[in-house]
């Protein structure tokens, strides 16, 4: 596995990639242009001097996280087609780059929800927070207004205040959108984009819904095995890939994500390896890595990569705020408990390595 770490840019992230170079076995920097919004042109020249400042560190800069989907692609109205010519040139700019990997996800209107940033867990650390029946009972926009009230002036992907603006407006579009219309538009997506990913080798790894379960009345198309089998069905291309992200899945399913892992392993192009704690209520709270702490069995996730010879991205995802860190860094991405994740995959990993060698 190559292991890399999201990175949100210069004078963006209190984290500096000297920070990250200190970290064993990081080779790769997940990043994207974080002041673009979905639909706007990215420039070759930013492209190249993101890039070029990754390389200088001595990293790779092979997956981009993410380059988000304009709403109008996702509705499937008169506008998609000049989105997704938007879209295609990125793509084919990243290429020229050395881009190998594009994330990104379908989902309505949010991205990735949480009631709250920073909840506090038994040993002080704070985490982000999910409380089922909160969202099940309050307005959209409290929501939307608690993530950027948190997130204060980081930027966070997929909560652009752009977008959130016009919230009513975009439930109004979204109020004939179902499931199977939602996945009807993901394919006419897919249908124009792989043939020009298969060209110029570069591979879309879509981002499981997070939670994964409708809300607010929004479809949610990638959130189960049986939804993962028919998205990878839709254009069936090695081009067209996952995002196996273990928090996203883990709220959902978390006892069969090895063995997901297991049967998508050849369509998985980048891994997102987290935990969470699910509670009886639905409620969850992501908790360190280590797989005691949470539902999801990290031991066994690395395991199922191992077995696999995965030779894909991987990358910590979202941890608790260390030691007051919560006070600077972007929510979910702070620097300590990613770098320990990072060194208990290592050691699960290097362990199954040497059992290996041994037999």
């Amino acid at each position: 596995m190559q292991m890399t770490w999201r990175w949100y840019g210069i004078n963006n992230d209190d984290i500096t990639l000297d920070h990250i170079r200190q970290i064993p076995g990081v080779t790769g920097i997940v990043w994207s242009l974080h002041d673009k919004v979905a639909g706007e042109v990215w420039e070759e020249e930013r492209i190249k001097e993101t890039m070029d400042h990754i390389r200088s560190k001595g990293f790779n800069g092979d997956v981009v996280e993410s380059v988000n989907i304009h709403d109008d692609i996702k509705l499937g109205n008169e506008n998609r087609d000049k989105y997704i010519d938007i879209y295609i040139d990125t793509i084919r700019k990243l290429a020229k780059e050395g881009v190998k990997v594009i994330c990104y996800n379908f989902m309505p209107v949010f991205d990735w929800t949480r009631t709250d940033l920073y909840k506090e867990l038994e040993d002080g650390s704070n985490a982000l927070f999910y409380e089922k029946a909160l969202v099940e009972g309050i307005n959209p926009k409290e929501i939307a207004d608690r993530i950027l009230e948190g997130a204060g002036d980081k930027t966070m992907p997929g909560w652009e205040p752009e977008r959130l603006n016009k919230l009513e407006e975009l439930f109004e579009k979204y109020k004939d959108i179902d499931e199977d219309k939602l996945f009807e538009n993901l394919k006419y997506f897919l249908e124009r984009i792989i043939p020009v990913c298969e060209e110029v080798d570069v591979k879309m790894a879509i981002h499981p819904d997070d939670p994964p379960w409708p809300i607010f009345g929004l479809p949610r198309v990638i959130r189960s095995r049986d939804h993962i089998k028919k998205f990878l069905g839709l254009v069936d291309s090695p081009y067209n890939g996952l995002t196996l992200c273990t928090g996203s899945l883990g709220p959902g399913q978390a006892s069969e994500i090895p063995s997901i892992v297991r049967e998508f392993g050849d369509r998985i192009h980048f891994a997102h390896i987290r935990n969470v704690r699910v509670y009886e209520n639905g409620d969850f709270i992501e908790v360190s890595h280590r797989a005691q702490d949470g539902n999801v069995d990290v031991v066994e996730v690395v395991k199922a990569y191992h077995e696999m010879d995965f030779k894909g991205y991987v990358r910590p995802d979202h941890g608790r705020h260390l030691w007051g860190e919560e006070k600077t860094c972007r929510p979910g991405y702070g620097l300590y408990d990613r770098a320990l994740g990072i060194m208990y995959m290592w050691g699960i990993w290097d362990t199954l390595e040497k059992e290996r060698a041994a037999k």
